[in-house]
């Protein structure tokens, strides 16, 4: 993903997972078609900070068709989340291309608790540049990522 920036959906889906499979690869998008608002560094030293807990992940960049990065890392499955059904038409569009280029490599998708449903990423950036508190929609260790000056979205504490 891009984890521009990681959020309380993100974490528990880190959770979820880690707690599945034997070894979680976090796999943050470098060169991505979105316009990022952290750097990859930034959003690097993130996933790191919330995944830490769990003994069995690992945070890596990656770039370039997400087929080969899993084949690179010798894994068979790739974990999306899912909020609402507007992200499923988005990510099932997704797996279809992914199972066509690669038959070994499989999409599991896991849905967003109920309570976290409408946190996206895009919201939390435009509520914190506004002046907004998102406190409570980021993992409580992110929250120095945001600091506002000058009605500017400024970048750790």
């Amino acid at each position: 993903g891009t984890f521009d920036p990681i959020t309380l959906g993100h974490q528990d889906l880190i959770r979820r997972a880690s707690a599945l499979f034997d070894k979680l690869v976090l796999a943050v998008a470098a060169g991505h078609h979105k316009r990022t608002m952290f750097t990859l560094e930034e959003r690097l030293a993130m996933a790191t900070e919330v995944s830490a807990e769990h003994g069995n992940i690992e945070v890596v960049e990656f770039s370039g068709l997400l087929r080969d990065f899993v084949r690179q890392q010798g894994a068979r499955v790739i974990l999306r989340g899912l909020r609402a059904v507007s992200d499923f038409e988005y990510e099932f569009q997704m797996s279809c291309i992914n199972s066509r280029l690669s038959k070994d490599i499989d999409t599991i998708f896991f849905p967003a608790r109920e309570n976290m449903h409408f946190i996206s990423s895009r919201m939390l950036k435009s509520v914190a540049k506004l002046g907004g508190d998102i406190s409570s929609f980021v993992p409580e260790r992110l929250c120095g990522y945001f600091i506002l000056s000058n009605n500017e979205l400024g970048r750790f504490a």
